[in-house]
């Protein structure tokens, strides 16, 4: 039967609609579903895997368009190809490959060079950090949020207008939630929060320019800028976030997380936000402002963001709905200051970082109708008491061990080690008992200089995180 050959992961990082396509091409080059077989509709298969039609009917097309599967109206889909045999000549292809050097473009190559170790593949399980609790999202709202999308594309009613509507949205929210200064014109939607610093490295960085970002810091900004050929310094960080060293010139760029810094979830003062806009210079230095989760804060009201303290256009602000939704919508957005407007929304087109329109028809809709930030405020007391959880547990099974810094907002927190330690042999030995997280010196940019560990609380019910402080206390 297909449906036990399938196994879709909700809260994995990768659609829902990727998963099925990539899973149903697996059985199909493998010959596990031979040519010539039928496979059931699209409603009986969305019924059995408890998924959405739309997600099986866009795997469906995804694959007849490749050539795999011959679908018409009304007719279940069968699959045209011998997979034997198509899997015999990509073999014999990919060995000659293999065995020749593979020459990179210059691009690529810094890329690599990058050792971005954040691994997509690790299993979705306490305490692992940088994940929401997907099972907390209120699904049934959001599908017919898609489905009067859906229905809209198909009497071709989406556009440009109805695409300025979630910006719009947008910049309704991001004014009163964050203090930002921005018209909808000044947003870009795009696939994902990543996809943004792509598309500003593309832009403005050129080989040679220095860029300056946190040490220890979020891996994926020091990726794309060293891709496009920056010189990266790392700066470290005190109790107010990023320092700026005296006597340093002001670089092309500077990458900053500062309202919950990452890893530390540390807030910038404001006198020190100010020093970083003075020392500045108006069209020769750009700050880049990731507020990765900066929905969620617990102690206190939000500091606005260092977007709207700027008077000059010289910050970005880039944003993600996937940690305050669902990993399922990997939609990022971008606030660009008015005078590149022009010249990002060319280069977006140009690289192809365009988000799906009828993933932003419903986004938008989701927020007009009050249901994003009715999600927001329930999320944020359930992360509370969490955090609360897990700090409180920490402190009275590894006390000894470990000290939690606790942030004042956030979906997770570091615990440092009290005596020397070397963290990412904590990492392993933990991952082995079934507990996975992230060595506090894998995201240093330098020789690390801190050893700890990077905890998610957000995405684990109190009775998962206590069981996971359980086995931490048994493999310490």
């Amino acid at each position: 039967m297909i449906v036990a050959q399938i196994d879709l992961k909700r809260a994995d990082d990768e659609g829902l609609v990727a998963q099925l396509t990539s899973q149903l091409r697996s059985l199909i080059a493998t010959g596990r579903l031979g040519k010539g077989s039928a496979l059931p509709s699209s409603r009986r298969l969305a019924s059995d895997l408890g998924v959405s039609r739309n997600t099986v009917t866009y795997a469906f097309e995804q694959l007849a368009a490749e050539g795999y599967l011959a679908a018409s109206r009304g007719r279940r889909p069968v699959v045209t190809v011998d997979g034997g045999q198509r899997i015999e000549g990509v073999g014999a292809a990919a060995s000659r490959v293999r065995s020749a050097r593979t020459q990179l473009s210059p691009w690529a190559a810094k890329f690599k060079q990058t050792d971005w170790s954040i691994s997509y593949q690790a299993p979705l399980k306490p305490l692992r950090p940088g994940h929401g609790d997907f099972r907390e999202f209120p699904n049934d709202i959001w599908a017919r949020c898609l489905r009067r999308s859906a229905v809209r594309a198909a009497r071709r009613e989406l556009g440009l207008v109805n695409r300025t509507r979630l910006r719009e949205a947008l910049a309704h929210y991001l004014a009163t939630s964050r203090g930002v200064r921005a018209t909808a014109d000044q947003i870009l939607i795009l696939p994902s929060a990543q996809a943004a610093l792509t598309l500003i490295a593309a832009v403005l960085v050129a080989p040679g320019d220095e860029v300056w970002v946190e040490d220890p810091g979020y891996p994926g900004a020091a990726a794309a800028f060293h891709a496009s050929g920056a010189r990266v310094t790392g700066m470290r960080l005190d109790e107010q976030g990023m320092q700026r060293m005296p006597g340093m010139a002001a670089p092309k760029l500077i990458f900053m997380t500062p309202s919950h810094q990452h890893p530390t979830g540390r807030l910038m003062s404001l006198a020190r936000r100010t020093e970083f806009l003075r020392s500045s210079r108006p069209g020769k230095t750009w700050i880049v402002e990731d507020d990765y989760d900066g929905e969620f804060h617990y102690d206190s009201r939000p500091v606005p963001a260092l977007q709207g303290l700027d008077a000059h256009g010289r910050v970005f602000y880039v944003g993600t709905f996937s940690k305050a939704t669902t990993s399922d919508i990997r939609l990022g957005y971008l606030v660009v200051p008015q005078a590149l407007v022009g010249t990002l929304e060319i280069a977006q087109r140009h690289i192809g970082l365009i988000a799906s329109s009828q993933i932003q028809e419903a986004l938008a809709e989701f927020i007009a109708d009050g249901h994003f930030l009715a999600h927001l405020r329930r999320m944020r007391r359930l992360y509370h008491t969490r955090r609360d959880h897990l700090v409180e547990g920490l402190e009275r099974h590894l006390g000894e061990v470990l000290t939690a810094e606790v942030p004042s907002g956030g979906i997770q927190l570091v615990a440092r080690f009290k005596r020397g330690r070397a963290d990412q042999a904590a990492v392993k030995r933990l991952a082995e008992a079934g507990v996975v997280a992230r060595a506090l010196s894998s995201l240093a940019l330098e020789r690390p200089r801190d050893h700890g560990l990077l905890l998610g609380f957000a995405a684990w019910r109190e009775n998962e995180i206590s069981a996971a402080l359980r086995t931490m206390v048994s493999c310490f």
